[in-house]
């Protein structure tokens, strides 16, 4: 499906597919990160840019890798993720991760914005943007103007439309942005949104909560 392309100078560059095995461990850290441990032996590294919910030391630690124009993604959120956040990841059960693995040049430009907003503010405004996604995502929307559109989305979240453009056009974000993505497919195999690691297993989307329950259910058994 055709995507619009914002013409603020942002640039994703092109992420290699590759077959990998089903699932993978990342090893060491840089200054400011750290390494947590999750059941089974599984390390994965947490950085200190990832933005993340819960305690660090639950026995599930669950990266989703997403994208703000998805579909699916903004499905999960609404459907499944506050059952998720308010029986796991409040309940000291899941240490969530949640990382942006963009799909196009909006994406890129929707993330730059979320960093440019407070980190505690930060959810808040991925979550606007997958509940109106009909208002600004290109992909399946008849949106003529994707700028203006996001432009509209940053004022909800107090952000000028100067705010915006500046965000967008950080090419130092979006290039810290794009490596997420091409970390993401290289180490894991990701190559489509949303995918999830949980203890360090490769899990795509889950059909519905009680799908998504019996899983972490399974998970805290081996812990």
């Amino acid at each position: 499906m055709k995507r619009n392309q914002l013409v603020y100078g942002v640039v994703i560059l092109a992420m290699v597919v590759v077959a990998i095995a089903a699932y993978f461990i990342v090893y060491g850290g840089n200054s400011g990160d750290t390494t947590a441990e999750a059941a089974g032996g599984a390390r994965v590294e947490v950085k200190a840019e990832d933005r993340t919910l819960g305690n660090p030391k639950a026995p599930i630690m669950m990266v989703e890798y997403a994208a703000p124009t998805c579909p699916h993604c903004s499905h999960f959120n609404e459907a499944m993720f506050p059952q998720l956040k308010a029986n796991y990841i409040e309940t000291g059960k899941v240490y969530y991760i949640f990382r942006v693995f963009p799909l196009s040049s909006v994406d890129v430009a929707a993330e730059s914005m979320a960093r440019c907003l407070p980190a505690n503010n930060y959810f808040q405004f991925i979550d606007l943007l997958f509940r109106n996604q009909p208002k600004w995502d290109p992909d399946g929307y008849d949106i003529p103007d994707v700028h203006a559109a996001l432009v509209q989305m940053g004022r909800i979240a107090g952000m000028s439309a100067g705010q915006v453009d500046r965000c967008i056009g950080n090419q130092a974000e979006a290039q810290r942005i794009t490596k997420i993505g091409q970390d993401a497919n290289t180490r894991y195999g990701v190559n489509g949104t949303p995918t999830f690691i949980i203890n360090g297993q490769i899990h795509s989307v889950f059909a519905d909560w009680q799908e998504l329950k019996d899983y972490l259910d399974a998970q805290l058994k081996k812990t």
